[in-house]
């Protein structure tokens, strides 16, 4: 790890000014959980020469706290995601949102890492991890992405362009864009929301560019609405293993049904993309259908339409489509409590 400049920033307030002002010498970064951005300096991957500890944001409760109403769920991003999977509120009506947590990681990191910190966790590219190999449009824009003829099996099909294929990793995001969530964002000049599928940013001809953040801005926190849907909803993920293991494909889904049709399907797709992925096109195929077999494999056939494999990760068209038409059976399967 190379040397770098700590400090301690006791509120939001202090955090952007020190942030804007290192930022003047050097790159800088925020640290909260430290999950990521601790990892990827120890590889070299990430070089700050200043990084500003925001942990202690934790202790006001507004930034902290999870809270549910009948307009929905608002998660402050200074919330473990320990916290936010075991909370009764959210495993009772956004089921979806306490899966994708509970199947992340292992339990000694979700005690630690943050929810604001999760949504923008970088991706697990060999080829981005290992500064060994030069070809990295996200760590050296410009140099190529060594992963398109390299061993791409765990890479994106979908969202890719000929400067970049990397997955992105996270399982939270999926069930926040599902869901229609807004992110609080405060930056220097005030608080601001977006919504959470502006977040994030396809590689494009930029894969360095993976947000819409402006310099020196922290997530507070994330507001989810309250829906017909959001208690009808499952988080699956398919891995090569068991647990403590990053998705090949993942569904994140939400269903209003009414006497077996559908008036509403939330889909979003994990493992198989650069970002996270909402699957309108699937969505609109169920919109009025009979709930069945036929329908079911028609929509997950439309989320893939546009999938690009290459060598190694074709597989994941056909893995992600059964992927999602059993996450959909599960959702509709489920009993909910009136």
């Amino acid at each position: 790890m190379r040397s770098f400049q700590y400090e301690r920033a006791a509120d939001w307030r202090s955090a952007i000014n020190a942030f804007q002002a290192a930022s003047a010498d050097g790159e800088s970064n925020y640290v909260s959980g430290g999950t990521t951005l601790i990892d990827l300096m120890k590889l070299d991957v990430m070089r700050p020469s200043h990084v500003i500890d925001i942990s202690q944001l934790s202790t006001d409760r507004s930034l902290a706290a999870i809270e549910a109403n009948s307009n929905g769920l608002r998660l402050g991003a200074f919330a473990s995601m320990a916290q936010a999977a075991d909370h009764p509120d959210v495993i009772a009506n956004y089921p979806v949102i306490a899966q994708s947590l509970q199947l992340a990681a292992s339990a000694q990191i979700r005690n630690m890492a943050l929810l604001g910190g999760n949504v923008l966790q970088r991706t697990r590219c060999t080829y981005f991890r290992d500064t060994s190999y030069p070809n990295c449009n996200k760590r050296n824009p410009g140099s190529g992405c060594a992963a398109i003829d390299g061993v791409n099996r765990a890479h994106a099909v979908l969202g890719t362009s000929p400067h970049c294929i990397a997955t992105y990793p996270g399982d939270f995001a999926q069930a926040l864009i599902a869901l229609d969530a807004q992110v609080e964002i405060m930056g220097k000049n005030g608080a601001r929301k977006i919504a959470f599928g502006k977040l994030h940013v396809q590689p494009g001809e930029t894969p360095n560019v993976e947000n819409t953040l402006l310099p020196g801005d922290i997530i507070t926190g994330f507001q989810i609405p309250a829906a017909p849907w959001t208690r009808r909803s499952v988080f699956l993920k398919i891995r090569d293993r068991q647990s403590y293991e990053f998705a090949l494909a993942a569904a994140a889904v939400a269903l209003d049904l009414d006497n077996g049709t559908i008036r509403n399907a939330r889909i979003a797709l994990g493992g198989v993309a650069t970002t996270p992925w909402r699957a309108y096109e699937a969505e609109e195929q169920l919109s009025g259908q009979a709930l069945g077999d036929a329908a079911l494999k028609t929509a997950a056939q439309a989320a893939f339409a546009q999938a690009q494999p290459r060598d190694h990760n074709a597989f994941k068209i056909e893995l992600g489509e059964r992927t999602l038409v059993r996450a959909l059976r599960q959702a509709a399967a489920l009993e909910i409590p009136t």
